[in-house]
Formats: structure tokens, sequence, C-alpha cells
């Protein structure tokens, strides 16, 4: 069964039309047979006649390793939490940086997840991001002394990690 099929010369997109009837209904609040077949009705006319273009982001879910990114990923949030909240405790300030981090990849999907998920982490914060030299400035709480070695590579781990859940097969060539 194709999740697109053609109607009248025109691929409609059956996801989005369900979707879209959902969200009818749900706007109606009253969920009914003539609801419901309205929200198709309406789903079906909407994507036939504004078609949207084919977009690819550029991810894959990689269910083999998703469960290993996002075990990492918790037991990263543990340890910065924890490393942060003693930092906090602490009497004075506590050591910051601005460490600047090349990455591999050039994909903009998988610069923008490393991203996101340094700046989750208690503790990091991106601020700067220069696609060009594949280069993020990082802010890092926390850390005494010259670690821009230790943080390279905690993101160079962080990244291939994120390229083997999410990536697709010339992003995994990148970060080799």
């Amino acid at each position: 069964m194709k999740l697109a099929p053609r109607l009248f010369g025109r691929r409609v997109p059956l996801p989005l039309v369900v979707m879209l009837a959902l969200l009818w209904v749900t706007l109606w609040g009253d969920l009914s047979v003539g609801n419901v077949l309205g929200g198709l009705a309406t789903g079906l006319v909407i994507t036939w006649l504004l078609p949207l273009p084919v977009l690819d982001p550029g991810l894959r879910l990689h269910l083999t390793a998703l469960p290993s990114f996002l075990v990492r990923f918790a037991g990263d949030m543990v340890a910065s939490t924890v490393r942060v909240t003693i930092w906090v405790l602490r009497p004075g300030p506590p050591p910051t940086q601005v460490i600047p981090v090349r990455l591999r990849t050039s994909s903009d999907a998988m610069t923008m997840l490393v991203m996101v998920a340094l700046s989750s982490v208690p503790g990091s914060l991106v601020l700067e991001v220069y696609s060009g030299r594949r280069e993020l400035v990082l802010h890092i709480l926390g850390y005494r002394g010259d670690v821009a070695g230790k943080v390279a590579a905690d993101v160079a781990g962080l990244e291939r990690r994120i390229v083997a859940a999410f990536g697709t097969r010339a992003d995994w060539e990148e970060v080799r």
C-alpha cells in the first residue's frame, strides 16, 4: 500500500491527511462519524490543492544505535549535573572556559543535533557556530586547567553516537 497515492494526477500523502483529520476532530471537540469523514475530506482537499514539496531532513533512525546513544547521553547528563552542583555549592566562582571544537560532519541536521545535545547537558552551552569551518564554540563550566583536548574528544564521541543513531550513510563516512 502506497502512503501517497495519486488523485487526479497529484500525490496525496495519507499520513498527512490522517493527521489533518485528527486535528479537525480535535478542533470540533466531538468524535463522530460525520466529523471524522469531514476531517478526512478536508484533509484530502487541502493536501490536493496545496501540495507540499518533498523534503529530506537528512535524518535516519537507526534502532540498533539509538539505545547506546540514549544510555550514554543520560549518563552524561547525570555526571555533568553532579559536577555543576558541586561547583555551585562551593564558595567562589566556578571555573569556566570558552573552547572551540571542530566537528567532522558537514550535515546541518547532524550539527543541529550535536548542538541540541551539548546545550541540553548542564555545564555546557553552544555560543557560536561556524558552519563553513565546521566549528562550534562552547562555554564549559566546572573544569579546571587546560581541558580543550578532553572536551574535543567528548564532543567527537557524542557526534559519532549521534551520527550512528540518526545519520545517513554519507554522514557516517565523514565521522569514521
